[in-house]
């Protein structure tokens, strides 16, 4: 019985809330602690009628006055009142601490997963598990919890006041209530299925909330509003029946345990009515007795439409804890050591990935690149040529063989100092809602003056920000969504620069640009390439052909190494086959452009 006490959703949902509480542990105690006397004082005013209703019915006097009772019942239902608001007050104080405290936690491990973590979930979902939980499990675990206590301590003073005036109705009493209670334990298995259908269907809405922001433009553009808005009407209509289907399994409760109540008090009113004309009870005591057991039960009835939500909230904290528990399948080894310089090779040595165990993205890769070098990979779209590069910072890790820098295996290494060795720029970067300062400086937050305006010097950026009126102070909406695409990849490279890393990895940095923005960016690439490690990324193989090694991967195996002029010689090779088709468009190209300038009124 102890071990099922103690292994009971209640206990264990407020044992794995302790470390959060654990700070505001006096005022949550003191809060606690005021529940006492306020569940008390019910059972005061039903146990002061018995005298005085014995008097004012039997004897036919009210003592000194007649009105000291009902001064006497105000008198504490006041001090009732003040104390359950400062229950409350002390209640929502350490409820919004904790509440912050736990999605801070959440934050932090929300931070700590890894790339396939977010590959796999929507963003509904991720604002649903790690945001609206965090506030129904909190709410939920003091509310109720002051509402358990205080429901104690009432139903354990005003049982006693059942059995000061009757043992024999107190037994009637007693029977009842636990038939009350009996239907509540088979609420929680009937909507578990139900409340995990709910939070699916509501992450859906925010992923349709977040979509419609991210692509007005996209909608707009094609006309999209019809398909949009069907979506989120069947949504909202598998919400409606989820609702009703809770309803139905639920609300059920709440009239059952009236009903038994309703049992409760026919039977001891009747029996009651025999015990006074058999003189075994006072009419007071009987007086008492009624409003004690109203008191009892009038919460207990009520309790079922409480009940449910207390279950969603023990669904939510455990939901929380299943969050809190996960450990990152990318992190630290305990004896992880910290990468301080990269003095010599970078290599992977038969390397295998893959995104699901069932199809394999790389298989048996070999590549050493010398500090210093620049290396370009090149081949057909999805051949595994982002995948490399992702490998090296631990976006994700390898199923097998090993990456290598200076010798040292990269999942030996502490994942920041690995990181802190790597700057990446992304075909389609990520500038956060803020000033072009702050995107900037991100590389390095504690970086100077000088050092944010040289990077933007090298990133070709300075021109640009001095005809801004706010300068780096220019707000540049979310995402960069103020700022031009060659804008946007220049910011990018510029917090490329002032990071100071020396390994860098360009991933078709300049591919979603037009030619003169193009002409910029790849001028600023060229100054972060400057004395460092580089991976490119190009889908021109013309900005590529200085690189010191060109690897041409196809279908996840490198097919091709060497220098531009060394891969040229290979007779029937696939990178002179890609090279000179991507020439020969060109050259299409430029001829067209030609002879359409010499038309006239081209």
């Amino acid at each position: 019985m102890l071990e099922q006490l103690r292994n009971s959703p209640f206990i264990v949902n407020y044992r794995r809330m302790w470390p959060f509480v654990k700070p505001y542990w006096f005022r949550a105690l003191l809060a606690m602690l005021m529940c006492f006397p306020i569940g008390s004082m019910d059972a005061v005013i039903a146990w002061f009628l018995k005298p005085y209703m014995d008097m004012v019915l039997i004897e036919k006097t009210a003592g000194s006055s007649p009105w000291f009772a009902p001064l006497f019942i105000v008198g504490f239902t006041v001090l009732q009142g003040g104390m359950t608001y400062l229950v409350t007050y002390l209640n929502v104080w350490v409820g919004t601490h904790i509440t912050q405290d736990l999605k801070t936690a959440l934050y932090d491990k929300l931070l700590s997963f890894e790339t396939s973590f977010f590959d796999t979930r929507n963003s509904g979902d991720i604002m649903y598990r790690f945001h609206n939980d965090a506030d129904v499990a909190c709410t939920g675990l003091l509310s109720n919890l002051r509402l358990f206590i205080s429901r104690i301590f009432s139903s354990l003073s005003l049982i006693g006041i059942l059995f000061y005036n009757s043992w024999k109705l107190s037994l009637i009493a007693i029977i009842v209530l636990g038939c009350t209670f009996y239907p509540m334990t088979r609420v929680r298995n009937l909507i578990r299925s139900i409340v995990k259908k709910t939070i699916a269907s509501g992450s859906q809405t925010m992923t349709v909330y977040n979509e419609t922001f991210a692509g007005n433009r996209t909608i707009t553009a094609y006309n999209f509003q019809p398909q949009q808005r069907q979506k989120f009407r069947d949504i909202m209509k598998s919400l409606f029946k989820l609702n009703i289907k809770m309803t139905q399994r639920s609300s059920w409760l709440s009239p059952m345990m009236h009903i038994t109540a309703s049992i409760g008090i026919a039977a001891t009113i009747g029996y009651g009515s025999h015990l006074i004309l058999t003189n075994q009870l006072t009419p007071g005591g009987f007086v008492s007795f009624i409003a004690a057991l109203l008191m009892l039960y009038t919460p207990i009835k009520n309790l079922g439409n409480n009940f449910t939500s207390v279950q969603v909230s023990f669904m939510a904290i455990e939901r929380v804890f299943e969050i809190l528990d996960t450990t990152p399948a990318i992190h630290d080894k305990k004896d992880a050591v910290e990468l301080k310089a990269v003095r010599d090779t970078i290599e992977f040595r038969n390397v295998n990935f893959s995104y699901r165990p069932d199809i394999p993205i790389l298989k048996n890769i070999n590549l050493k690149v010398n500090a210093g070098q620049s290396i370009a990979l090149v081949g057909n779209s999805g051949g595994g040529k982002s995948t490399i590069v992702s490998l090296i910072p631990r976006f994700y890790d390898i199923d097998s063989g090993n990456i290598l820098i200076d010798g040292v295996d990269i999942r030996d290494l502490t994942l920041t100092s690995l990181r802190d060795q790597i700057a990446v720029v992304f075909q389609d970067n990520f500038l956060f809602a803020g000033t072009i300062r702050e995107n900037v400086s991100m590389g390095k937050p504690d970086a100077t003056e000088e050092e944010i305006r040289n990077a933007l010097d090298m990133a070709y950026l300075t021109d640009f920000i001095d005809s801004l009126e706010n300068g780096l102070d220019t707000y540049i909406g979310e995402r960069g969504i103020l700022l031009s695409g060659g804008q946007k990849q220049r910011v990018a490279i510029a917090r490329a620069f002032i990071k100071n890393a020396p390994i860098i990895i360009l991933d078709e940095a300049t591919s979603a640009l037009d030619n003169k923005s193009e002409a910029v960016v790849q001028k600023a690439i060229d100054n972060l390439m400057r004395n460092r490690t580089v991976f490119v990324i190009a889908h021109r193989l013309s900005t590529i052909r200085n690189a010191d090694k060109i690897v041409v991967i196809n279908q996840g195996e490198i097919i091709e190494t060497g220098s531009h002029n060394e891969l040229m010689e290979i007779e029937n090779g696939a990178y002179k086959s890609l090279y000179n088709a991507q020439f020969k468009n060109s050259a299409k190209k430029d001829d067209t452009a030609s002879s359409e300038n010499m038309t006239p009124n081209a």
